[in-house]
């Protein structure tokens, strides 16, 4: 059966990238050029905010007084999960090494870059979670150095709840400044802070396309577009919960794309029927953005079986993939492509975007058929090391000036030959390239 769509997106989730690219990158290099005093004179304009840039520790005492004591124990809940899901992820990778000859051994270590940069959301909602997912997973990494950078709001400055979660995850340095000139002030090492080696976090498209320039000079987690979300469900599943599940995710922003799969027509059409009666339910700037997401963005999609709706989904590659169905076991086994799956109805995407433990921070776009989403190991890098024995050199090093001179690469052949002569002399070796 060919999917039927039974609801068609008119648009799809990309930003006018040609004006979003020259806008950055003048920005950048105008800041790059003139430092601090450039940074600020952008943060007067986009942030309308000229107060400290790096918070000073009585500005942070006073920003967490300010926080009620129910949200600093829900905040430290969710650190709490957040933390622990990292250990265990960390604890996945470890140093290790191997004799691959007799006395030649190689072997890898797990080594934390030395600087994290991130991005927490503070315009259109304050992004407390972003705070958690990122800097948690920096400290539990282990990088040295982790600031954390979010837009200030005119005459009040970062919210407090995000200074106060920035603060006990972990984070070294607060920055007041958002969008391009923030993600500049952590790459380029301004107001005494050191240069990231890596930027995480997610932002608005000029911050992503920040960052997506910036990758190569710093790492970045990922290149992120507009949040997604796909819910598949089959006849067993709650149109209600399924409905409610779809307009959560629509709330992200006008372009953010939600999708049905199902292989039950009347699922379908009871979602669809209840969706713009919760989006209108929702408080207005909700609304709206959620309104213009199911208007041009969102799909509902009619598949045969179980089969073609798992298989429908791995195209899609969703951010975020929740399943609605019976045989739990068999989707979990089955699907392969998605930043964060959730299973079950009793779970939601809003869990992990908010306090569960695994990150919020996922690829997008369908960029999950090929990336996971931030984790500790974004924040680590495996290297590889080697060492031997003169004797264990000598089979190595054979093969190594036959596959040089094969390839047309002396000076490779000879730093094998040097090393032959000197080790063994008196012994005669065929390191010509022909058989």
């Amino acid at each position: 059966m060919t999917r039927e769509y039974l609801k068609k997106a008119t648009l799809t989730a990309k930003s006018d990238a040609s004006e979003v690219h020259e806008t950055v990158v003048n920005i950048l290099n105008d800041i790059e050029a003139g430092g601090d005093a450039t940074a600020m004179e952008y943060a007067a304009k986009f942030d309308k905010y000229e107060g400290n840039v790096i918070l000073t520790q009585e500005e942070i005492d006073d920003a967490c007084a300010k926080v009620p004591e129910k949200l600093k124990a829900d905040i430290r809940f969710a650190h709490d999960n957040v933390k622990r899901f990292a250990e265990m992820q960390k604890s996945t990778v470890a140093d290790v090494q191997m004799e691959i000859q007799p006395g030649f051994i190689a072997g890898q270590k797990a080594i934390p870059v030395d600087a994290a940069g991130c991005y927490v959301p503070g315009g259109r909602y304050s992004h407390i979670a972003s705070a958690i997912m990122t800097v948690t997973t920096a400290k539990v990494a282990g990088c040295r150095h982790i600031a954390a950078c979010s837009p200030p709001r005119p005459g009040e400055g970062v919210n407090p709840a995000i200074v106060y979660a920035a603060h006990i995850c972990g984070a070294d340095k607060i920055i007041a400044m958002g969008g391009v000139q923030g993600v500049a002030a952590m790459t380029f090492g301004l107001f005494g802070l050191p240069k990231a080696n890596i930027l995480v976090g997610p932002g608005n498209q000029f911050v992503a396309e920040a960052k997506r320039i910036l990758f190569g000079r710093v790492g970045i987690d990922m290149i992120a577009g507009p949040t997604d979300s796909l819910v598949l469900a089959d006849k067993t599943a709650d149109p209600h919960i399924v409905a409610t599940d779809l307009v959560s995710q629509a709330e992200h922003g006008y372009n953010s794309p939600v999708w049905l799969v199902t292989d039950d027509r009347a699922l379908a059409e009871k979602v669809m029927e209840l969706v713009p009666g919760m989006i209108d339910d929702l408080p207005e700037v909700n609304s709206q953005n959620a309104a213009a997401a199911w208007r041009d963005y969102a799909e509902v999609i009619l598949c045969a079986d179980r089969e073609e709706m798992a298989a429908c989904s791995d195209d899609y590659a969703p951010e975020h993939l929740t399943v609605q169905a019976e045989d739990l076991d068999w989707w979990l086994d089955r699907l392969t492509c998605y930043g964060s799956l959730f299973v079950g109805e009793e779970t939601t995407v809003s869990y992990g975007d908010k306090a569960s433990g695994t990150n919020h921070v996922l690829p997008t776009s369908g960029a999950a058929g090929y990336t996971g989403g931030l984790s500790v190991h974004k924040y680590m890098k495996i290297v590889t090391w080697q060492r031997t024995t003169r004797d264990a050199s000598k089979e190595v090093a054979i093969a190594t000036a036959r596959i040089s001179r094969l390839e047309g690469m002396e000076g490779h052949a000879r730093a094998a030959d040097v090393r032959l002569a000197k080790y063994f002399p008196g012994e005669n070796f065929d390191l010509s390239a022909e058989g």
